[in-house]
């Protein structure tokens, strides 16, 4: 891999292929796969991400707004693509770029129902989500007679897919739980296709439900956080391998004196004399506050350095003291050959999600392929 020269997040599409094999290979042959592009596909880049998904044959495609769904059909995407949060005031955009809704609650239905009406729809592809326990979006049992009985009024929208989401599908101390929400699931769906007369794709696995629970699988699984390299546990993530390394370099070195302060409200005073670099990413970037005064670190010429201070928004200052290092280098942030991002994540009492989704469009993505 080429030494950075500027603050870079290298994206390597092969590991993306090798995650995407493994997980389609716990999955039976009909089983189809969506993969999950929202939040710039998980901080990396969700335009060349899905691009290149669609070479490898993935059936479907999950974002969180409309407005994502949007960027992928104007970078030329052409599969399927469910967006999880339809805001209403833009189901006429999401109809023009035929993006596929989760309609969730009777008001989503109605009102996506009356808005497609006006624009002359006719089946168009809708999704519907129960709430099996998550308690974050979804139709309850209570609401299965309204939904079957809504549909057959009208021609306006068909319904491609029944779905649900596991809240603890990663830990198996849950179990219970989520067997008892993967039952509900059944009794839901097979309940309202009874009443419609069709059975649409299921779906409820994500990336830990892939793994964890094959009886689970049902016609689609989800996967976002494995496609990017990570298992949620030690044993599945060996199996995977982190797609994105982020990459700076040392702009300036310093060296700080007895009682002297780096950066804003004097965080850090040193005891002894020491040397720091500055480089050139911060809070603006992902490398959030929480990573300063010693929490987090970076990787320079394979030593770890710790972040001195507080984190600024365009730059972080780390203690270099015992590397031998100079001016123009290159510094490691995260990456599978270093830190990985659960590891500097931990380091602040965090998860890698928060991370990697946190990570600026403003650094620069370079494709490795």
């Amino acid at each position: 891999m080429p030494k950075a020269q500027e603050t870079v997040l290298e994206i390597d599409l092969n590991a993306l292929k090798h995650n995407f094999t493994h997980l389609k290979s716990k999955l039976k042959n009909h089983t189809k796969v969506l993969a999950v592009v929202k939040a710039f596909a998980y901080g990396n880049d969700a335009r060349e991400i899905a691009k290149y998904l669609e070479t490898l044959n993935v059936d479907y495609f999950a974002v969180a707004y409309a407005n994502e769904g949007v960027a992928l059909r104007e970078a030329g995407v052409t599969k399927s693509i469910l967006v999880l949060h339809p805001i209403a005031v833009n189901f006429k955009t999401l109809i023009a770029y035929c993006l596929e809704p989760n309609l969730y609650s009777k008001k989503i239905l109605e009102t996506f129902i009356k808005v497609a009406s006006e624009e002359n729809q006719t089946n168009y592809p809708v999704h519907i989500k129960f709430n099996t326990g998550l308690n974050r979006l979804g139709f309850d049992e209570s609401n299965i007679d309204f939904i079957a009985n809504t549909l057959d009024k009208t021609n306006v929208v068909k319904v491609k897919s029944l779905f649900s989401h596991l809240a603890a599908s990663e830990d198996l101390n849950e179990r219970e739980f989520t067997l008892n929400q993967i039952n509900k699931f059944k009794k839901y769906s097979e309940k309202l296709i009874d009443l419609i007369g069709y059975a649409p794709i299921r779906h409820m696995c994500n990336t830990s439900g892939i793994l964890n629970y094959p009886e689970a699988h049902f016609d689609m699984v989800r996967t976002g956080i494995g496609l990017y390299g990570f298992g949620n546990s030690v044993k599945e993530s060996k199996n995977l391998k982190p797609i994105a390394t982020l990459k700076t370099i040392i702009s300036q070195i310093h060296t700080i004196e007895k009682g002297e302060s780096v950066g804003y409200n004097r965080a850090f005073k040193s005891e002894l004399l020491l040397m720091t670099a500055t480089l050139p990413i911060g809070h603006a970037d992902g490398i959030n506050r929480i990573y300063g005064n010693g929490k987090g670190f970076v990787t320079i010429n394979g030593k770890k350095a710790p972040i001195v201070g507080n984190v600024c928004m365009d730059m972080i200052m780390v203690n270099i003291t015992n590397i031998d290092c100079q001016e123009g280098d290159e510094v490691i942030v995260f990456g599978p050959e270093y830190t990985s991002a659960e590891t500097l994540a931990e380091s602040a009492s965090t998860i890698s999600y928060e991370l990697i989704t946190s990570i600026s469009q403003r650094v620069k993505r370079v494709l490795l392929k």
